[in-house]
């Protein structure tokens, strides 16, 4: 049991430069939140919901992160700050970083029905500051989610996702970018912004002309098709 925390601190500290020791790290709110969190789901799974919602409740006003309990939480899972909303059907894989203001949301079920109404993530993603991340939609592994990007279809395997709504853009692999990123963003002279919406744009040009190209195929293929049914019509009205 000791060790485990002492694995799970350790996780937080080679992702967070600004703790000195463990104890200092101890006193985030994300592992206050995450120690919350395991009692409050512990009790949601014995059908106790009122239980977990008040340790839930309580949770949120000492941390101003909301987790509920019915969400599932893999291991070395890291809240970096706070204000965070994490909903009931989410699922968290392995070493997951979050950073504040960012949200697991669902989608408004039809008829009230409930379900699977809210994100499952992969294990190793980085989910920048207010980002939104919508709907029973799947995040790949090792995938980073910009900062306020809002992301309301599955992402990639590794991909890094920028922009509303989200799209994937173009980030050289390199060895700043496979490792942990932090809030998701290489931050080098070789990352430059202005470069990746240029590559962005060029991808859309690239997409339009294919569907453009397909577009007037579609149309010789059916100006074809009309002018040979006219020259059947004529053959036999002779």
């Amino acid at each position: 049991m000791l060790s485990n925390i002492v694995d799970y601190l350790d996780s937080i500290k080679a992702r967070d430069p600004a703790p000195r020791s463990r104890w200092e790290i101890l006193l985030y709110p994300g592992v206050w939140a995450l120690a919350l969190h395991r009692v409050a789901h512990w009790l949601f799974r014995g059908e106790m919901y009122f239980l977990a919602r008040v340790v839930n409740h309580f949770s949120r006003f000492l941390t101003a992160i909301d987790i509920h309990p019915g969400a599932q939480i893999g291991r070395f899972f890291f809240v970096d700050h706070g204000f965070v909303v994490i909903g009931e059907t989410a699922e968290i894989g392995d070493n997951v970083t979050i950073y504040q203001c960012a949200t697991l949301g669902g989608t408004n079920p039809t008829g009230g029905q409930g379900g699977k109404r809210h994100p499952t993530i992969g294990d190793n993603v980085i989910i920048s500051l207010g980002a939104a991340i919508l709907g029973p939609i799947y995040v790949g592994a090792n995938s980073r989610i910009g900062a306020n990007a809002v992301v309301t279809k599955d992402v990639p395997e590794g991909a890094t996702m920028v922009g509303i709504p989200a799209k994937p853009t173009l980030v050289e692999v390199k060895p700043e970018t496979q490792n942990f990123v932090p809030y998701g963003t290489p931050c080098t002279e070789r990352f430059d912004p202005a470069t990746q919406k240029l590559e962005i744009l060029q991808c859309e040009m690239e997409t339009l002309q294919k569907r453009l190209a397909l577009l007037l195929e579609e149309r010789d293929a059916a100006a074809a098709e009309k002018g040979n049914s006219g020259k059947k019509g004529g053959r036999t009205s002779a």
